[in-house]
């Protein structure tokens, strides 16, 4: 059995980071506050940040494993935040098994040659640890300093890969994305699975290394409708968290526009469902279902209001939450890159102390 394949960087009782208060709200279990994150806390907005990474491409910076521990590291000291999320991109297992790619500043990822042909399904093999090695590196530097505060991994979905892959960027529409779906299902089966392979090949590299839980962006899938997301989308995402299933580590499954499908989601094979700001959560635990701890959902635009106005819109999640079973705070998306830092500082105080128990 390969490195990739044991499951010898599973959470047992003894980790440092079990008793965690954010691993505790991820099983469901009870906390003495809500726990805090932000999806995209690492960068964006913080000048530190900006200065680490001056004149370094993205794609570059995720390759440079004293960087990324670094970036990784600075919303925790400054945020007070219960969680890490590691530095990266969803397009670097994709870079890392050749696809010619590139982060484009306000573009995002464009693929030089899009993927739309049986023939082109040979471009991606299968990712293998040596591929990234450098991911392994920062994720052992990353838990030698946080210590009990757990590290989130993460990596794209199946379905919003292929729509980078088939569109060639970012796409308002999705028009080559739902062609390939709709007039050749086989095709696109098959898309999906070579790519759910090397998603959760990439998922096990950062838990092997140790990381605490992961979350799974699948960024556009809320383009789909339901009937659509269950037969040509679900079967990929449950296999990318069944690969990781042994592990015995949270499972957060995270995307964007998805208050239709947030059921469905759930049903491929999450223990928390992300939940952006469109769905109070109270109504997303009703379409959840129980058994699933909920993440969520200020929205990030809020930040930019008046902190009296931020905590009483903050306050409005939290009172929605109060009755789920387990509830981790975070925005509705990512953090932006204007966004006040110190507005995020005072948010994680506001939600500590107001849910302090």
């Amino acid at each position: 059995m390969s490195a990739i394949d044991r499951p010898s960087g599973h959470q047992t009782k003894t980790s440092a980071t079990h008793d965690s208060v954010f691993l505790k709200a991820c099983r469901r279990e009870p906390v003495p506050h809500t726990p805090v994150w932000f999806m995209r806390q690492a960068g964006r907005s913080l000048p530190e940040y900006l200065k680490v990474r001056e004149g370094i491409p993205m794609l570059e910076s995720c390759a440079m494993p004293e960087l990324v521990a670094e970036i990784t590291m600075q919303p925790v000291r400054r945020h007070k935040v219960d969680a890490a999320v590691y530095y990266s991109d969803i397009v670097v297992p994709l870079k890392a098994i050749g696809i010619d790619l590139d982060i484009k500043p306000g573009v995002g990822p464009v693929i030089a040659e899009p993927i739309r042909t049986r023939a082109d399904l040979a471009r991606l093999r299968d990712l293998t640890p040596d591929d990234v090695p450098y991911v392994t590196e920062a994720i052992g530097l990353l838990t030698a300093e946080l210590g009990s505060t757990p590290l989130i991994g993460f990596a794209g979905a199946p379905f919003t890969l292929a729509s980078y892959l088939v569109e060639g960027g970012p796409s308002r529409n999705h028009e080559h994305t739902k062609a390939l779906m709709y007039g050749d299902p086989e095709l696109w089966a098959d898309l999906l699975d070579r790519l759910a392979e090397i998603t959760g090949a990439f998922l096990k590299v950062q838990i092997e290394a140790g990381a605490s839980a992961v979350q799974l962006f699948d960024s556009w899938v809320g383009a789909l409708a339901p009937a659509d997301y269950s037969r040509s989308v679900l079967p990929a995402s449950a296999k990318v968290f069944d690969a990781v299933a042994s592990y015995g580590v949270p499972r957060i499954h995270f995307g964007v526009g998805t208050g239709e499908l947030l059921g469905l989601m759930g049903e491929a094979g999450a223990d928390v469902v992300g939940v952006d700001w469109r769905v109070p959560m109270d109504e997303a635990a009703r379409r959840v279902g129980p058994g699933k701890a909920l993440q969520g959902n200020l929205d990030p635009a809020v930040l930019f209001a008046p902190t009296a106005a931020v905590e009483a819109k903050t306050q409005e999640v939290l009172d929605a939450a109060a009755g789920l079973e387990g509830h981790i705070f975070n925005l509705g998306h990512g953090v932006m890159p204007n966004m006040d830092p110190d507005a995020l500082s005072r948010l994680v105080e506001y939600v500590h102390t107001s849910t302090a128990r």
